[in-house]
């Protein structure tokens, strides 16, 4: 057993559609009836009664509301509580449980976690900063007057050059998601068993799993891309003609559909890779297994996650857009009068705070989310519940000894 990251290995519980289900006698009670099998002699029926309390019986007043019944107390009132060692019950979680947790770990070792985000997010940010203002070209105009052949000509050298433009970007907020993933996940870890974690350790946890998670990320990456190549090319290769524009639109569509699916499918193998220490393959087929009959509520969750996220974007973005551009007064007239504009170190160190900010809180929130997933349904499906109590300690699920 095994009490941070990693838990239980893989396997070693039933995952594939068998729940695990209440335990039965392993042995007969008095050596007369086989395990599990009622016997055939049985009392006779009668009325069951709760047990008699001060205060029963005729003329008594009728017992307060609860269970089935039953006066509400520490032995009858409800089922029994699920032991909560850290941010979460340990038993199957629902969506704003999952949610919950995310925040009350971010809450709980909020020095570790934003120290984490924010200072991935600022080193970041600057790198970004610093590759758009001086190895970026700079963005073609269109001209609105331009017609036929030219409009299109212009259209399409801006369609390309935005494309160069995102890349950077692109680039290096995926390794900046990768190792705030990595650590992050070592620290929800912990945080489920209510323990704490410094940056330092969370460090050495991770450390040796960035490798294989570079290479998961790269392998994702390359399946979507392939993904929509096959889907784009047939429309694409028929030329710019009513047909070629309708199979690309129709490829374009097919494509995502068939990449959102196996994302979502795949979208639990970070976890598994960095908390069972799996290879890259293995921890994508544990994923598939894991979201195997969850992939609705797997997408819904994560559907909401990343709405909750664009809102906080744009609570936050929008006002340090509007400050960015009223303290650079080049951009500000170029973006009233429409035309291109080079902005200037104004108006990126305003906007990069924003971005900070954004990513300093959204890094950790997503991360959290898509650790605590995996949990529940290792929960669900491998009462893994039951390792992480005896691993936090919890009185009552200490390993029976020989």
């Amino acid at each position: 057993m095994n009490d941070s990251p990693g838990w239980a290995s893989p396997g070693s519980a039933p995952s594939d559609g068998k729940e695990t289900g209440i335990p039965r006698p392993s042995s007969p009670v008095d050596g007369s009836e086989p395990a599990g099998q009622w016997s055939p002699a049985q009392p006779p029926p009668g009325q069951w009664s709760p047990p008699s309390a001060p205060g029963s019986g005729p003329g008594a007043p009728p017992p307060a509301p609860g269970w089935g019944g039953m006066p509400q107390g520490p032995g009858w009132g409800r089922p029994p509580m699920a032991a909560k060692p850290g941010v979460i019950p340990l038993r199957p979680l629902g969506v704003g449980e999952i949610l919950d947790g995310a925040v009350s770990t971010m809450r709980t070792h909020w020095r570790t976690v934003l120290g984490i985000s924010l200072t991935v997010s600022v080193i970041a940010e600057i790198v970004l900063i610093l590759v758009q203002r001086y190895l970026l070209p700079e963005q073609k105009p269109v001209d609105p007057n331009a017609t036929g052949a030219e409009a299109l000509r212009q259209a399409s050298d801006s369609a390309q050059s935005q494309l160069v433009n995102s890349a950077p970007g692109t680039l290096i907020a995926m390794f900046a998601t990768l190792i705030t993933t990595s650590l992050l996940t070592v620290v929800v870890s912990r945080s489920v068993l209510g323990r704490g974690v410094t940056l330092s350790e969370a460090w050495s946890e991770a450390r040796p799993r960035l490798l294989p998670l570079l290479g998961l990320t790269l392998l994702l990456s390359l399946m979507s891309a392939a993904i929509m190549a096959v889907g784009l090319l047939p429309g694409l290769a028929l030329g710019d003609g009513a047909g070629g524009l309708a199979l690309t639109f129709l490829g374009f569509f097919a494509s995502c559909a068939v990449a959102l699916w196996l994302m979502i499918r795949f979208m639990l193998a970070a976890p598994a890779l960095m908390l069972e220490r799996q290879p890259v393959l293995t921890a994508m087929r544990r994923s598939a297994k894991l979201v195997r009959g969850s992939w609705w509520r797997t997408f819904g969750i994560l559907a909401l996650t990343y709405l909750l996220v664009i809102i906080l974007t744009l609570i936050i973005a929008i006002p340090f857009g509007a400050i960015a551009l009223s303290v650079d007064s080049d951009g500000l007239s170029g973006f009233l009068n429409g035309t291109t504009t080079n902005f200037g170190w104004p108006f990126l160190i305003v906007t990069g705070i924003g971005e900070v900010i954004v990513s300093t809180l959204a890094y950790p929130f997503t991360a959290g989310v898509m650790a605590l997933l995996y949990v529940d349904q290792r929960i669900r499906r491998e009462a893994l519940d039951l390792d992480l109590a005896r691993a936090a300690g919890v009185p009552g699920y200490e390993t029976p000894r020989n």
